[in-house]
């Protein structure tokens, strides 16, 4: 799928793109892999981890429809990753979160289009499910107009598609590196928002190998979301720190208190496979008859249940402290 390919990261210095690059180097060999991101630092500390001779380091933002048409000449594949994700402060900067989340998807597409790209998977969120704050919304939008984008090919080959997961175990803001900062700190509480609150649980390898598949299935139009555990936040504490107390603090702004990725207001178009759902398309494409249910792997979904959701809080599968405790090891010991 990527041998001899030319393959673009937007966001590409962040916590998935670094464990995506790994992943393509390890397992493919590709022509040349883009870095398409706005911080020079973090591009040059990338460069020097990396050091081969496939990675191309294009400085740019999203926001710049003429630098992601450069960037993209010659491309086959794009993962658009860039995003502002962080919920409070996405509630307190929105035109910027709107700037970079709504008009930067469109400025992907444009560019996608115009430079013939072949397949474009853009990283969604479980926030885009339901929303309740500006980011999910801001993801919502990106992902009607990813999918939406599928209309506007022509006689183009490009498709696109959509992988939405919820919480990264280890990435950059999640709970996990906190909660160990504040343990080496000597802290004799954890603060939990909630105690109530569920997440589901995915690692960033599996979040990588999640998308890499999705190259491999994705016909165009579809949101794909894993199977994967659930695990309570007040577990994951004590999983962590069993000899200190748990400090309940309140929901932050924007906060859910359980996590969405299909809902039941799409129930009557998702579709279940062996390990993942598909949602498939709202909208009627005008010159594409797309069987969803089965993909290009061979595999193949059935509808599921009207007012069927999946939901953390309701997750058939969730971890015990102990099951946390292991799979946070794992974790840790495939990102040495």
């Amino acid at each position: 799928m990527f041998n001899g390919k030319n393959i673009l990261i937007t966001g590409g210095t962040g916590s998935f793109g670094n464990a995506f690059c790994k992943y393509l180097i390890e397992n493919y060999k590709p022509n040349k892999i883009i870095i398409f991101s706005r911080d020079e630092y973090k591009q040059y500390i990338m460069a020097q981890k990396f050091k081969r001779p496939e990675f191309r380091f294009f400085i740019g933002d999203v926001r710049d429809l003429s630098r992601l048409k450069m960037a993209m000449s010659g491309v086959d594949m794009v993962v658009h990753a860039a995003a502002l994700k962080h919920v409070p402060a996405a509630e307190y900067n929105p035109i910027e979160c709107i700037h970079t989340n709504v008009m930067g998807a469109e400025n992907v597409i444009r560019a996608a289009l115009e430079e013939g790209v072949e397949k474009v998977v853009a990283l969604s969120t479980d926030k885009a499910a339901n929303p309740i704050n500006l980011y999910g919304a801001t993801k919502l939008a990106s992902d009607k107009l990813f999918i939406a984008a599928n209309n506007m090919t022509g006689n183009r080959p490009t498709r696109f598609s959509v992988v939405r997961y919820g919480n990264v175990v280890g990435s950059r803001g999640s709970v996990v590196p906190l909660f160990k900062k504040l343990i080496a700190q000597g802290v004799e509480k954890l603060p939990v928002t909630h105690p109530d609150m569920t997440r589901f649980w995915i690692s960033l390898r599996q979040g990588v190998e999640f998308v890499v598949k999705a190259f491999h299935r994705m016909q165009g139009g579809e949101i794909f979301v894993p199977k994967i555990p659930s695990v309570r936040i007040v577990d994951l504490a004590k999983a962590m720190a069993p000899d200190k107390e748990i400090e309940i603090i309140g929901i932050r702004p924007g906060e859910k208190l359980h996590e969405v990725m299909c809902p039941a207001d799409d129930s009557h178009l998702t579709l279940e496979f062996a390990d993942h759902f598909v949602i498939t398309p709202s909208i009627r494409f005008y010159d594409k008859e797309i069987d969803y249910g089965k993909n290009p792997l061979g595999e193949t979904g059935s509808p599921v249940e009207i007012g069927f959701e999946y939901n953390s809080r309701i997750n058939p599968h969730f971890l015990t402290i102990e099951e946390i405790r292991a799979f946070n090891e794992t974790v840790e010991m495939e990102e040495a």
